[in-house]
């Protein structure tokens, strides 16, 4: 049997060596660094592209629904790989809990698709009172 303190020392020597690492990178680039600031300094600068025009851009809210899908079908995806992976030990209880899951997905999925949430054409502003008349006649249409 082997002393605690025997066991701990390679932690400590990694923790040492990281340290010494980090130091030595943080001195490097401190000497080795530029010490002249330009105008080009402080300019924003994305992947080679001078910015041009303001940043305080009004963005489309079907941006923000193509993330949020994305996000709720990229989770869907994850769920339904580690259950195809533990699919043997589970077992049928799985495999139900599995159709439910799916089956609660594809519901939202209808459901946004059937509130428009999908159609991503132009849009046309309505008042509230069209917006009801608009809405009595599409359900008279079903």
């Amino acid at each position: 049997m082997s002393s605690p303190d025997a066991e701990i020392w390679p932690l400590a020597v990694f923790t040492l060596m990281v340290l010494v690492l980090v130091i030595t990178m943080l001195l490097m680039s401190w000497l080795l660094g530029q010490r002249r600031r330009e105008d080009a300094t402080n300019e924003p600068f994305e992947s080679g592209i001078v910015s041009v025009g303001n940043s305080q851009i009004r963005i489309s809210v079907e941006f923000y629904l193509v993330a949020i899908f994305f996000v709720i079908f990229d989770l869907e995806t994850v769920f339904i790989f580690a259950w195809a992976v533990a699919f043997f030990e589970l077992g049928w209880h799985g495999y139900i809990a599995m159709l439910i899951f799916i089956g609660v997905l594809t519901v939202a999925l209808v459901y946004e698709w059937r509130n428009g949430a999908l159609d991503w054409g132009s849009k046309v502003r309505v008042g509230l009172k069209e917006a009801q008349t608009l809405e009595a006649q599409q359900a008279t249409h079903l």
